[in-house]
C-alpha cells in the first residue's frame, strides 16, 4: 500500500507544475515535489506566526472562531495547507496577523498585542510595500524593524525568524516609466535593509523580489502580480513554495 508522503510526492510531482527558486542563476526546477528532501521541521505544537501588510492579510477573518476564513487566502493559507498535510502529527498552530495598508511603524504599534501576546515559536515577517508607497526614510524603516525584532527576540530568545523581501513587478499602477523608476529604487533600499536585519539577527531570509524577477522572465509579470504590488493566486504560490524551502533548509526534517 503506497503510504501518505509517496502519495502526495507522486500526486504532485505528477502534476507537472514548474517551480521557482531564489538561486542567483534564475535557474528553473522541472517540478515542485510534495515529498521535498528539506521539509521544515517543528516540535510539536509550534505556534507559527505571520504579519506584514494587505499581502499577508488577503482578507483573513477577524473572527477566530470563524476556522473557514482565519487565515485569509495568501500564501499564509498555502503554507498552512502544505504543512498540515505533510506533517499532520506536529498539530501546528498557525496565526496570520497581517493588516492590509500598514507600515512597520504600523507593527511596532500593535506589536505587543499581536505579536508578543500571541508567544510564536516562529515569526514570520513580511513588510516594506506601504513604507515605500508613503516614502517612509529607511532609516526609520530600518529602526522600527528593529525595534520590533529585538522586543520578539527578548520575549523568546529562541524565536525562529523569517524575513521576506519586499517586492514589485512592472505591471498595473507602475507601467509608467516615472513611478516604476521610484518604487522599484525605492523597494530595492528596503530589501537591503531587510537582508542586514536578517543577517544580524539571523533570520532565515526568503529573497521574494529576485523571485519574481525570475518568475516576470520567464512568463509576463501581471501574470504573477497584478497591479505591480498585490499577487494573484500563483504569486503567492511561489512565495509559499520558497518560504518552504528556505525554512526546510534552515530547519530540516529527518523524515
Amino acid at each position: 500500500m503506497m503510504n501518505r508522503r509517496n502519495f502526495i510526492s507522486n500526486s504532485v510531482a505528477g502534476m507537472g507544475v514548474a517551480a521557482l527558486s531564489s538561486s542567483a542563476s534564475g535557474e528553473l526546477p522541472a517540478r515542485i515535489h510534495g515529498n521535498n528532501d528539506s521539509w521544515p521541521s517543528f516540535p510539536k505544537g509550534s505556534r507559527l506566526l505571520f504579519q506584514g501588510d494587505s499581502i499577508t492579510d488577503m482578507n483573513r477573518g477577524r473572527n477566530l472562531s470563524d476556522r473557514n476564513h482565519y487565515l485569509g487566502h495568501s500564501y499564509v493559507y498555502l503554507i498552512a495547507a502544505r504543512l498540515g498535510v505533510e506533517m499532520p502529527e506536529a498539530q501546528l498552530d498557525i496565526h496570520n496577523r497581517g493588516i492590509s495598508g500598514h507600515t512597520v511603524a504600523d507593527l511596532r504599534k500593535r506589536w505587543n498585542t499581536d505579536a508578543i501576546d500571541i508567544k510564536p515559536d516562529l515569526l514570520s515577517i513580511l513588510i516594506g510595500t506601504n513604507d515605500v508607497g508613503r516614502r517612509v526614510k529607511a532609516e526609520l524603516f530600518e529602526s522600527d524593524y528593529r525595534a520590533i525584532l529585538d522586543a520578539s527576540m527578548k520575549s523568546n530568545p529562541d524565536l525562529r525568524l523569517v524575513l521576506l523581501d519586499p517586492f514589485v513587478l512592472r505591471t498595473g499602477i507602475l507601467l509608467e516609466e516615472s513611478a516604476w523608476s521610484y518604487r522599484r529604487e525605492a523597494t530595492d533600499q528596503m530589501r537591503m535593509i531587510v537582508a542586514r536585519l536578517a543577517k544580524d539577527y539571523q533570520a532565515v531570509h526568503v529573497k521574494t523580489q529576485e523571485i519574481f524577477d525570475v518568475a516576470a522572465k520567464t512568463v509576463a509579470p501581471e501574470h504573477w502580480i497584478w497591479d505591480g504590488v498585490h499577487p494573484l493566486p500563483q504569486g503567492h504560490e511561489l512565495i509559499a513554495r520558497n518560504w518552504l524551502r528556505e525554512v526546510g533548509a534552515r530547519w530540516p526534517s529527518s523524515k
